[in-house]
């Protein structure tokens, strides 16, 4: 279990951390703390038991108007606000020394024309455009930018750059981009959200998750740990990763999504991003030595 983390998002949650951390554990990934004290108070305890930081952009909360930067956007001040913001931020950043600072990527997303995206979740408009109002052209310019100054301020600020992946359309599943980017730029890994990807799977018929694995596990640093019921309605967004949520019912086949990462990667960073408050003690406890006789108790 040593690498495995739990979240700290939208406040530190004290009772969370004594419930869910494991001595052992990695460590926490913070995201949008509401203030200076509960930042310090992460940054206490990571010294105090000796585990790492990890943070999704961004630590502060009600620093900038949207928790993603919109590092694609085609208006130009939009996407120079969003490098401005995350500059700003890694500078804060630089006394707590994280391990990693992982974006949403790409961001906007882009959607293809053909899917009903009614169901996935955007906080605002500003964060998606249609495919049809958005070419591969500018994808790729506005990509090979911004993975080229992710890599120079990753050796600027010390940390290792992480871009989650968001809704995916065809420009990078079908057509080599990303794979390129990350051969040219190693310093960049990658986050594979079980959820995420779960659900664009049940959304999207032209999407192949066991591609995507197959392809992008390598370059994985970290997996997000959740799990969704989706058939004609998306139900239990975040639930926790269990051995007994069936497949056939809508919830996605946990176990085989981590066995084909581990078959491409054995070093990921798993991440327990899902609603720890709907377990017993024991259900948490099943769920972490699960997921751990999975990914790192292959040969057993």
């Amino acid at each position: 279990m040593r690498n495995f983390l739990i979240g700290q998002h939208g406040g530190y949650d004290e009772n969370k951390q004594k419930r869910d951390f494991r001595q052992n554990f990695w460590g926490v990934q913070g995201c949008q703390l509401n203030d200076e004290k509960e930042i310090q108070r992460l940054v206490s305890e990571a010294k105090t038991k000796n585990f790492k930081i990890g943070v999704h952009f961004p630590m502060r909360a009600g620093v900038f108007d949207f928790r993603d930067p919109l590092f694609l956007s085609a208006d130009k001040e939009t996407r120079r606000a969003a490098f401005d913001s995350v500059e700003s931020e890694l500078e804060y950043l630089r006394s707590i020394k994280p391990t990693f600072v992982l974006f949403h990527y790409p961001k906007p997303v882009i959607l293809d024309d053909r899917v009903d995206w009614s169901n996935w979740r955007f906080s605002d408009s500003s964060e998606y455009v249609y495919e049809s109002n958005y070419s591969y052209e500018e994808l790729k310019e506005r990509s090979e930018y911004l993975f080229k100054w992710l890599s120079e301020k990753s050796e600027e600020y010390s940390f290792i750059p992480v871009l989650e992946f968001d809704a995916l359309n065809k420009y990078i599943y079908e057509s080599t981009l990303l794979d390129e980017l990350l051969a040219e730029y190693p310093q960049i890994k990658l986050c594979l959200d079980t959820g995420r990807l779960h659900i664009q799977s049940k959304l999207d018929r032209n999407f192949n998750i066991e591609d995507i694995l197959k392809r992008f596990a390598k370059h994985t640093y970290i997996v997000h740990l959740w799990n969704a019921k989706v058939t004609d309605k998306i139900e239990h967004n975040h639930y926790p990763v269990m051995p007994g949520l069936k497949p056939e019912e809508g919830w996605a086949a946990i176990d085989s999504f981590l066995k084909s990462i581990v078959k491409e990667n054995i070093n990921c960073l798993y991440m327990f991003e899902h609603r720890s408050d709907l377990l017993t003690d024991e259900e948490l406890e099943q769920c972490y030595q699960w997921v751990d006789s999975l990914v790192n108790n292959q040969d057993s």
